[in-house]
Parts: structure tokens; C-alpha cells; sequence
């Protein structure tokens, strides 16, 4: 190779290097590597749907006693659990052929949960339970149960024989009158122990019964408390739904409680108290139960211990004594130190029921087919 030409390869070299520069102070710098990309965030998991609950009601909602009372455990169980649950409701489901077809209607709607709220659905619910495996069912006030339906109850009786003490301390004749529905242990009960609560303050009180074999029938129950009134009866107790009792008395100026639910508002004159049922702590626990996955068949029976009865509303003009007797037997039946059916006690024909000092067990209240001593007239076959 000549000399030019080895000075031509050097200029050309040079020219390289320097062009190289010239873009490296022009600012031309090497860009970073690009990033790796995120993983993609992993799927939320799908809410669960809503569990579906439905009630099946004897009354209306409106009827001021007993099936509002069990709705106002419907909307506390709404207002526990949000939008966990989802609620509906039949009302005037006869206790009945018609009883069966609802209940199945309501399960075949795919609710999860189904309350029947009346003892007249105790049959119906069992032939239904076995052709939905996966539905729980619950009855109210019955005894049967199978593997997908169990019972569930209130110590009404605990109210009756608060509302006892108060009629026995406000009576004037020692005649207090009980509209009856059916007769049913739970009801006979419940005569009885509003008879031994009267009579707990007034030895002398004795109780006549007229039955209307119903439980929500205003005409009828009107007819009975009027009955009642023109019999001597001047303080008026009901097992019954409606608020036609107390309204009754309010019109021919006696006396009288309401039952299930606070009734004041339907007669203010004549309400002496009244005896509720708060069904909102067991619907509570029995959602709970369904949705935790520890639901189980059986019987519940809650009382004034577990906040489910009370006596509320007592008038100003019931006498001191009565009300300090009231908190006595609230404040027993809370820490287990009073029970209602103690013996002696003796049915309306002095044959004596239970021995001194033994108390009844739920199978023996469960099964009570007969007056106390004090309660007139004969039970109905």
C-alpha cells in the first residue's frame, strides 16, 4: 500500500471518530431498556349472592298484634344483614291446602330460608321439606321437625302471666275475661298463666274464657270480649291477633292488654299494658346460622331471658306494688330464680298437677291440656 493511501484511511477514520462525537454532544443519548410490564392483578372473587328468605303469614301485616310483630323480626333481620339477604313476605295464607302450595311456591322461588309463622302450618311445611333438600325450613309454635325443618317458639306465657299481675291488682269484680283463639297447649298456657299471675296478688280472682277458634277475626273477637264484659269480666286479656279486644273494651269502658305488639294507640283509655313478642334476636340467629353454614334441625323456645318477651307500656294508674311485682318476675325469669309453673299446683278440679316445689319442664308445659284451679268452664274438645 502507498503512502496516500495510508494517509487516506487515516483521514477517513478520524472523520468517523469525530461525526461520533458530534451526535454524542448533540444530545443523542442511549434510551434505558423499556420496563418489564406488571403482572396482571389477580381477579376479584364474585360476591356471593344474596341469601333469599321468605315468610309466610297468617294475618295481615297491618293487624297490630301478632303477624306485625313477626315482620318487625323480618325488617330487624334487613337491617342486621344488609344487602346479605333478601327478604319477602305472603300475608292471609290460610291455614289450609292453601298453606302447602304456598310454602312450595316460595321454595321452588329458590329462597333458602322459609318461616311459617303459624302452628296451622306445621303439617303442610313437613309434606314440603322433603322435596327440597336444600331449603331450611322453620315453623313457628309447633313440635314435629325434620332434617331440613326445625320449630322455634316464644314464652308467651311469661307475658300472660305478667299481664295476670297487673289485672289481678286492677280489678274491681274479680272477673277477668280471656278471648281465646284455638285450643292448643300454647293458648290453654296461656290462660292458665295469666290466672296465676292474677291470682299471685289476688286470691280471689277468677277467669272466664269464650273461644272464637280463630286467630285473626276482629268481628268475632269483639263479639267474645263483649261477651265477656256483659258476663262481669271487667279486665280483658286476648290470645288472639287483632286489637278488636282492647278496642272493645275502650268503647264500654273496661279494661284490657294488648298481645304480640304494642297496642296503646288502639285504645289508650282502656290499655293496662301490653305483652310483646320481639322476634327480631331469634329471625337474627337463625339467618346467622343459615349463612355461617351452622344451621341445624331441633326446637328453640325464647323467653324473657333472651329478650324475646316483655311486658311494655304499663299504664300510670296500675298500682306501685304490681309494677315492682313485674320487675321481680323480670328480673327472676332473667337469672333463672322464678318460674311461673311451680308447684303445689291444681287443675280446676283440685286434682293436683305438680307436686310442692317442683317446677314444669318444657315437655310438661308443652303438653298442658287443662285449666288451673280458677279458670272456669270446660275445654273444648
Amino acid at each position: 500500500m502507498t503512502d496516500l493511501s495510508k494517509r487516506s484511511l487515516m483521514k477517513l477514520a478520524a472523520l468517523t471518530a469525530v461525526a461520533s462525537a458530534v451526535l454524542i454532544g448533540c444530545g443523542k443519548k442511549e434510551e434505558a431498556a423499556p420496563a418489564p410490564a406488571p403482572a396482571p392483578a389477580a381477579a376479584e372473587a364474585p360476591k356471593a349472592e344474596p341469601l333469599k328468605i321468605a315468610f309466610a303469614y297468617v294475618g295481615p301485616v297491618g293487624d297490630g298484634g301478632w303477624t306485625f310483630a313477626h315482620d318487625n323480626g323480618r325488617k330487624a333481620v334487613e337491617a342486621e344483614f344488609g344487602d346479605k339477604v333478601v327478604t319477602s313476605f305472603v300475608e292471609n295464607v290460610p291455614e289450609s291446602a292453601d298453606a302447602e302450595r304456598v310454602i312450595r311456591d316460595l321454595a321452588s322461588q329458590g329462597n333458602k330460608l322459609v318461616f311459617g309463622t303459624t302452628f296451622g302450618y306445621m303439617e303442610p311445611m313437613l309434606k314440603v321439606a322433603p322435596d327440597f333438600a336444600d331449603v331450611k325450613f322453620e315453623h313457628a309454635t309447633g313440635y314435629k321437625t325434620a332434617a331440613n325443618m326445625r320449630t322455634y317458639d316464644s314464652r308467651t306465657y311469661e307475658g300472660a302471666y305478667m299481664a295476670g299481675v297487673i289485672a289481678g291488682s286492677m280489678t274491681k269484680t274479680n272477673t277477668l275475661g280471656v278471648v281465646a283463639s284455638i285450643p292448643i297447649p300454647e293458648v290453654i298456657r296461656n290462660i292458665n298463666s295469666f290466672t296465676l299471675g292474677a291470682q299471685s296478688v289476688n286470691p280471689k280472682v277468677k277467669t272466664k274464657v269464650v273461644w272464637v277458634n280463630g286467630w285473626f277475626d276482629p268481628p268475632k273477637e269483639t263479639e267474645a270480649a263483649t261477651s265477656l264484659i256483659n258476663g262481669g269480666a271487667d279486665v280483658l286479656m286476648q290470645n288472639t291477633d287483632s286489637s278488636a279486644v282492647l278496642q272493645t273494651a275502650e268503647k264500654l269502658g273496661k279494661r284490657a292488654f294488648g298481645w304480640d305488639s304494642d297496642m296503646t294507640a288502639y285504645g289508650p283509655k282502656a290499655h293496662l299494658g301490653s305483652a310483646v313478642i320481639n322476634w327480631g334476636p331469634y329471625y337474627i340467629k337463625a339467618v346467622k346460622d343459615a349463612l355461617e353454614g351452622t344451621w341445624s334441625t331441633g326446637g328453640v323456645w325464647w323467653g324473657h331471658k333472651e329478650g324475646a318477651i316483655d311486658m311494655v307500656s304499663i299504664a300510670e294508674d296500675v298500682p306501685a306494688e304490681a309494677k315492682a311485682k313485674i320487675d321481680t318476675v323480670k328480673a327472676g325469669l332473667k337469672d333463672g330464680s322464678f318460674a311461673i309453673w311451680k308447684g303445689p299446683l291444681l287443675d280446676q278440679d283440685g286434682k293436683e298437677v305438680l307436686a310442692k316445689d317442683v317446677v314444669a319442664d318444657d315437655k310438661f308445659l308443652g303438653g298442658v291440656k287443662f285449666y288451673v284451679k280458677g279458670v272456669e268452664g270446660k275445654l273444648p274438645n
